[in-house]
């Protein structure tokens, strides 16, 4: 829980946009992940293991009636602070915040398919091939949703500056 803890619920904050969702699906995920710990057959995997876990939590979170009838709109507030972060100088680490502050909340905004593979990307730093596993997907897939997900960002972002 130490080493993933942070990653993953920066992860699920980025997915299911909503920060207690997403620690439930942390939480759950290690309550699963201890419960079927005897089923990771490569233990060099576990981090991949664990994010594909929380990945499928966040899913069911999104398909839940309640979810999109009852929390439609749900923000996550602040993400998890990096511990690299916290050793920075007080104004180098407020402009960091504030920068992905801005892009967390950008990137919330894109579809839910294209989020998940651009948040398994450029936040987990998986490689195609390993997002492709991750989501049962082809490589084909993967790559367009992160095209879309870019040009998202992109529109996304030019909005921002304009205002």
């Amino acid at each position: 829980m130490d080493d993933y803890g942070d990653l993953l619920l920066r992860t699920a904050c980025l997915l299911v946009k909503d920060k207690q969702a997403a620690e439930e699906a942390v939480q759950d995920t290690f309550v699963l992940a201890y419960a079927k710990i005897a089923q990771l057959q490569d233990p060099a995997k576990l981090k991949s293991w664990l994010v594909r876990i929380v990945i499928n939590r966040c899913r069911m979170k999104q398909r839940t009636w309640s979810w999109r009838n009852i929390f439609p709109g749900g923000e996550a507030g602040e993400l998890p602070v990096d511990a690299n972060l916290r050793s920075a100088g007080a104004e180098e680490s407020f402009m960091t915040e504030w920068r992905n502050g801005k892009l967390a909340e950008a990137v919330r905004r894109i579809d839910y398919r294209n989020r998940e593979c651009m948040v398994l990307y450029y936040f987990q730093e998986l490689t195609i091939r390993e997002i492709a596993e991750q989501l049962d997907t082809p490589e084909s897939t993967v790559k367009s949703r992160l095209m879309r997900g870019r040009n998202a960002l992109k529109k996304i972002w030019e909005e921002e500056e304009r205002r």
